[in-house]
């Protein structure tokens, strides 16, 4: 309710309404960019574009509720738009600084284990198409819902559930253990 109050206000003009609900999300924000830009300078550039997009378009917005998968929507098309300019590979790569993306895998505050997880997954992901990459990685690395992450991909519901169960089955079968889709 909270949101869709400051979304409200934000649609009448409001840039601390606007300022508050990006920094609500702000590591999520990073996070993501992150993951498409692979670099934490390309992250910030895709973030800013986003915020200035955000400023401008936001009185577009429907359903203020929508806010932060509209918004999340926004910075991947600004990470892609950015990438294409760049004339590098518009999905998401992997790259050292990637493994300063904060997951977390469990509780276990060793950093080495962490290190080692992030390791394991890279190599696990790597063995997907990177359409299927991408969809596992926005839903598990990122939480995204699957409609947000149907958007973000210009693609159906439908298709990114397919993109998440074969990319799980593929690597159940490569790598064995239980998967949950």
């Amino acid at each position: 309710m909270r949101i869709v109050k400051l979304v409200k206000k934000a649609k009448k003009g409001s840039k601390e309404a606007l300022l508050q609900l990006i920094s609500e999300q702000q590591d999520a924000y990073y996070r993501l960019a992150l993951s498409y830009m692979g670099n934490s300078h390309d992250a910030m550039d895709a973030m800013e574009d986003m915020i200035v997009s955000l400023y401008h378009s936001i009185p577009q917005l429907k359903k203020e509720e929508s806010f932060y998968s509209w918004s999340k929507t926004i910075l991947v098309n600004r990470c892609k738009k950015l990438l294409q300019q760049q004339n590098r590979v518009i999905l998401m790569e992997t790259t050292e600084e990637n493994s300063e993306t904060p997951i977390n895998f469990s509780d276990d505050t060793n950093s080495f284990t962490q290190a080692e997880q992030r390791l394991d997954l890279k190599d696990m992901l790597s063995t997907l198409n990177a359409s299927q990459q991408e969809a596992i990685e926005l839903k598990y690395l990122h939480d995204l819902d699957l409609q947000t992450i149907a958007d973000m991909t210009n693609v159906s519901i439908g298709t990114v559930k397919s993109r998440i169960f074969q990319g799980l089955k593929k690597m159940r079968d490569q790598f064995g253990g239980e998967w949950n889709g």
